[in-house]
C-alpha cells in the first residue's frame, strides 16, 4: 500500500512541472540574450528535448536595432509572441509586418522559406518564439499577423492560434495557444486537451498549487483542466499539443 501511494504521489508530481526561469539554458550574444525551454542550439538537456509536438519556446530579449538575419526554415510551424517592443519579420515570399507587444505572428515554413526577423525599434523587443512539428509535410508556406485586445479577462483566455479555423490565426497541427491577461485576484478555470505548457509572460500565478512567476513554464501532462489566479496582474500563454503518439 505505501509503495502504492509513493507511485500515485510521484505520478501526480510529475503532472505539472515546474521549470523556473532562472534554471533554463541559453545563452547572451550580447545582441541577443536567449532562455530555452527545450534543449535548443548549444543547450542539451536530454529530460527537456519536447513536450508532445511542441519543440521550442525561446524567451528572446534582441537589443535595439539588431536581429535574425535571412536563414531558412522547412516544415515547422513557428509563432512568435511579441511580449515587449516589436519584431519586424521579411521573406522571400513577398510577405512582410511589424508585430507589436501583445500580438503574434505564424509562420507555416512548408516546402521551404528564408526569412528575417529585427528589432528595428529605439528599445529592447522581447519575445516568446514558439516551435511546433506540423501535422503534415510539404505543403505551401505561408505568414500571417493579429492584433489582440489587452483587456484583462474575466471568465476564459482567448484563443489566438489554432489548427481548426477556430482562431484568427491558423497553424498546420491540431494545437491551440491561448493568451490573456488576470487582474490580480482573478480566478479562472482552464480546460486542457491533449499536452500543455504554460508560460508565466507577466505577473504572479497560481495554477493548481504551483507558484509561477515571470518567465517561468510550467509542462502540463495528464490533466484535463487546471485552475489559474493571478497572485498580481498577470500575462499567460497556454499552449496544447497532441502528444507524439497522437500526431501520428
Amino acid at each position: 500500500m505505501l509503495a502504492l501511494l509513493i507511485v500515485l504521489f510521484l505520478g501526480e508530481i510529475k503532472m505539472l512541472q515546474h521549470h523556473k526561469f532562472e534554471n533554463l539554458g541559453g545563452a547572451d550574444h550580447g545582441w541577443l540574450n536567449a532562455k530555452h525551454h527545450f534543449s535548443f542550439a548549444g543547450y542539451h538537456d536530454p529530460q527537456k528535448l519536447s513536450h508532445g509536438e511542441l519543440l521550442v519556446i525561446n524567451d528572446d530579449r534582441i537589443a535595439p536595432h539588431t536581429g535574425f538575419d535571412a536563414h531558412p526554415h522547412r516544415d515547422m510551424e513557428i509563432i512568435t509572441y511579441v511580449r515587449k517592443g516589436a519584431i519586424t519579420h521579411q521573406d522571400n515570399k513577398g510577405n512582410k509586418g511589424r508585430t507589436t507587444a501583445g500580438n503574434v505572428q505564424v509562420m507555416s515554413a512548408g516546402t521551404g522559406i528564408f526569412h528575417s526577423e529585427f528589432n528595428l525599434e529605439d528599445e529592447e523587443t522581447n519575445i516568446y518564439q514558439i516551435w511546433i512539428k506540423p501535422a503534415k509535410k510539404g505543403l505551401m508556406p505561408k505568414w500571417d499577423a493579429a492584433e489582440f485586445p489587452t483587456t484583462p479577462v474575466t471568465s476564459a483566455l482567448p484563443l489566438l492560434v489554432s489548427g481548426n479555423g477556430n482562431a484568427p490565426l491558423q497553424i498546420n497541427q491540431d494545437a491551440r495557444i491561448y493568451a490573456g491577461r488576470l487582474g490580480e485576484g482573478r480566478q479562472i478555470t482552464h480546460q486542457i486537451t491533449g499536452k500543455a505548457y504554460l508560460l508565466v509572460s507577466e505577473g504572479e500565478v497560481l495554477v493548481n498549487n504551483i507558484h509561477g512567476q515571470k518567465g517561468d513554464g510550467i509542462a502540463i501532462s495528464d490533466e484535463k483542466t487546471v485552475t489559474l489566479k493571478a497572485k498580481t496582474d498577470a500575462e499567460l500563454l497556454i499552449i496544447e499539443v497532441p502528444g507524439m503518439n497522437d500526431a501520428r
